[in-house]
């Protein structure tokens, strides 16, 4: 057998050097002395392999001891210790160092009243180890903490480099203390704590043969209870505690009535920035537990970060949608099911918690929501001393931003980084931006083109627009402080556009969304109605979620597709089809922001939906006065129109607003000269009766050779 440095260092060292020089001292006193025990056991076994490798073999006195077994056939070595462990007592007894390291191994454990939390001893009370459960432990610690006995480890099982201790190897050094099998089973609390982990790149060997390691946090942990939060870990000692009532406050009495021996898990479900702090606080102080923040990216840095809140004598608090893959939480909360600790667990999707561990999920919790004034108070807390001046802002913001307390919070501090108070338009902009108004193809964000000029309307509808402006603007003032917020649950507008195509309805929406400084969505009803069952209701609810959060104007084209007239029941379809519009409906009815629905067919729409809008407008054909400012305003910046007569193209025909856009379009599409710089932009007015014949021809409508007047001959040329 090939003989070590450090099996030579072992041998030849005096018997009073009974351990190694930690690099770094234990300040748990039963840390200390376990690892005291790690050390002796494995300095005896190495005096042990010495005597058999120069001593007589008692197995054959005769044989070589080069062709001893070596130390990696596990069952040949734990024959050997049955069959001459007789050997191995005498052994003990007789030599001079084996027979001092027994007497300092019957040295007894420190008392410990009252363990540091956190620490060896702490840990050890806490998981319920035995005394061999505790050595297996400090074997496992004992390189981390004191790197010089990594080579003794790997001389003693017989594998030159593998300096980390295995469940077998501890078995070995632990004989004559009692047996140590219950190590091979993986619901072992050291493995279910996380305490103990399998070593890198060695999981396939299994519990026994595999080494032992723990995490480097942990194990400075365990030797220096009163060392700092480590990095991951956020102490949470300052958060305000909710009020616990309803299902929170018997979730509160299970927590505290219940013996903690294991994982439990907390759900507690809300939009992104809720209280979930606050309750989560609050669930810990009724056990006398106080909270950390755990953050963690990857199933990896969850498995490590779990045991050290435990180790800090915490609850953790952790926010689902920081995981990199969600899906992975409940294999890792399956691995450590052992440890004692409520995880209170923040989401946003139900759906995350189904394959969650059944017999330690307690029931779902729902985060408390702000309010308006809840939402006033969050903002004045966040801007601290710059509030002054705001307040007309902050209560605008308050309403149209629907955001939780830790989302204002993070906008707050954003604002009071630049060092002075922001202005008004500043506190909008930042909530802007913050809004989540990802719809992906469920909508196409429309980016207003047309001002308010622009926009050619009678008398009556254009009041109307102007109302719907107006109210729009004065919601903050009557809902919160004319108090009308709690009878019409904090609704926002819907208004219907109703007219022929090209009577400027998406135009209107534009000119609103410019107006008002809202976003404006056009919703893309070829995605949103889907011919799958309940398809239909979740795009919905998605576009609706998401404009919730921030003032939005969600535009319907189209509308009477989907927003039609229930029918009576004949066949499922008929069924789900009801049930769609039902539940556009309540969300409608629910929905904070303004709402547009444009159709061609007013007639089409539910009766139920007429009666949840606050205005109807009439989009009619214009008249000849407004046919001619329509033709004005249309025409292009920059382009000479003087040989169009508006006059006439206005009184002979009968054309909606975006069909006259069109005309002109397509007139300065053939008149103009591609490649000819310089050269004057001109519009004639034949190119404009020739687009205005093509125009009727693509909308399948006839017309006379008498309307076009003087231009007739100009028609006739084209040809039938």
């Amino acid at each position: 057998m090939t003989v070590t440095p450090a099996e030579t260092a072992m041998r030849d060292a005096p018997a009073e050097a009974v351990g190694f020089t930690p690099a770094l001292r234990p300040e748990d006193a039963q840390a200390a002395y376990w690892l005291r025990q790690a050390t002796l056991r494995l300095r005896r076994e190495i005096a042990w392999r010495w005597h058999l490798h120069d001593g007589p073999d008692p197995r054959d006195n005769a044989r070589d001891p080069a062709q001893l077994p070596p130390r990696e056939e596990p069952l040949v070595e734990s024959l050997d210790l049955t069959r001459y462990a007789a050997h191995r007592q005498r052994f003990f007894e007789s030599d001079a160092t084996a027979r001092y390291l027994c007497r300092r191994l019957e040295e007894p454990a420190p008392d410990e009243v009252a363990a540091a939390p956190g620490g060896f001893g702490w840990a050890a009370d806490a998981l319920g180890l035995d005394e061999a459960a505790r050595f297996a432990l400090a074997l496992a610690l004992l390189p981390v903490v004191d790197p010089a006995a990594a080579p003794v480890i790997a001389a003693c099982q017989g594998t030159e480099g593998r300096g980390r201790p295995t469940a077998a190897l501890a078995a070995r050094l632990w004989a004559d203390g009692g047996p140590l099998p219950a190590l091979a089973d993986p619901r072992h609390p050291l493995w279910g704590s996380g305490l103990l982990r399998p070593a890198p790149g060695e999981d396939a060997a299994g519990p026994w043969d595999g080494g032992l390691s723990l995490d480097p946090a942990v194990a400075l942990r365990l030797v220096t209870p009163d060392g700092a939060m480590p990095a991951g870990l956020t102490p949470l000692d300052d958060e305000p505690l909710a009020e616990l009532t309803g299902l929170a406050a018997t979730v509160a009495g299970e927590l505290a009535g219940a013996r903690n021996d294991g994982l439990r898990v907390v759900p507690i479900l809300g939009p992104a920035g809720a209280g979930f702090e606050s309750l989560a606080a609050a669930l810990a102080a009724t056990c006398g537990r106080r909270l950390c923040r755990l953050e963690a990216r990857t199933a990896a840095a969850l498995s490590a970060l779990l045991p050290q809140a435990w180790l800090q004598d915490r609850d953790p608090l952790l926010d689902v949608i920081e995981l990199a893959d969600p899906a992975s939480l409940a294999e890792v909360l399956a691995g450590l099911e052992g440890l004692p600790v409520t995880l209170y667990l923040a989401a946003s999707d139900r759906r995350l918690l189904d394959a969650l561990l059944r017999p330690r999920l307690l029931p779902v919790l729902e985060a408390p929501r702000l309010d308006y004034q809840g939402r006033l108070a969050a903002w004045r807390r966040a801007l601290g001393g710059q509030v002054e001046g705001l307040e007309p802002a902050i209560a605008e913001c308050a309403r149209r931003f629907r955001y939780e307390a830790g989302t204002i919070a993070r906008l707050g501090a954003r604002l009071r980084s630049a060092g002075r108070a922001p202005a008004p338009e500043a506190l909008a902009e930042v909530c802007r931006a913050e809004a989540p108004l990802d719809m992906g193809e469920l909508a196409e964000r429309i980016v207003p083109r047309f001002g308010a000029d622009e926009l050619v309307l009678p008398p009556r509808p254009r009041r109307q627009f102007e109302e719907v402006a107006r109210a729009m603007r004065a919601l903050t003032e009557v809902h919160y402080r004319w108090g009308t917020a709690r009878a019409w649950n904090e609704s926002g507008i819907s208004v219907l556009f109703a007219g022929p195509p090209g009577t400027g309805k998406t135009m209107a929406a534009e000119v609103l969304a410019a107006r008002l400084g809202l976003p404006l969505y056009r919703i893309d009803l070829s995605q949103v109605v889907n011919k799958y069952i309940g398809e239909t209701e979740k795009n919905l609810k998605r576009i609706f979620d998401l404009a919730d959060v921030a003032d939005t104007i969600l535009f319907f084209d189209e509308a009477d597709s989907l927003f039609g007239r229930r029918t009576e029941v004949k066949d499922a379809h008929d069924r789900y089809a009801n049930l769609e519009v039902s539940y556009l409906l309540q969300r409608m009815e629910r929905f904070k922001g303004l709402a547009i629905l444009a159709t061609n067919r007013r007639k089409d729409l539910d009766d139920a939906f007429l009666r949840r809008l606050r205005e109807i407008i009439e989009f009619p054909m214009p008249d000849e006065a407004e046919r001619r400012a329509i033709w004005q305003g249309a025409l292009p910046e920059g382009v000479d129109a003087g040989d169009l007569d508006l006059d006439f193209l206005a009184k002979q025909f009968a054309l909606a607003g975006g069909h006259i856009r069109s005309i002109l379009l397509n007139a300065c599409l053939q008149a103009a000269e591609p490649g000819a710089e310089g050269q004057a932009r001109r519009l004639p007015m034949a190119a404009v009766i020739v687009a205005v014949k093509r125009e009727y021809d693509k909308l399948g409508r006839s017309v006379s050779l008498s309307q076009f007047g003087r231009y007739a001959p100009l028609i006739e040329e084209l040809g039938p």
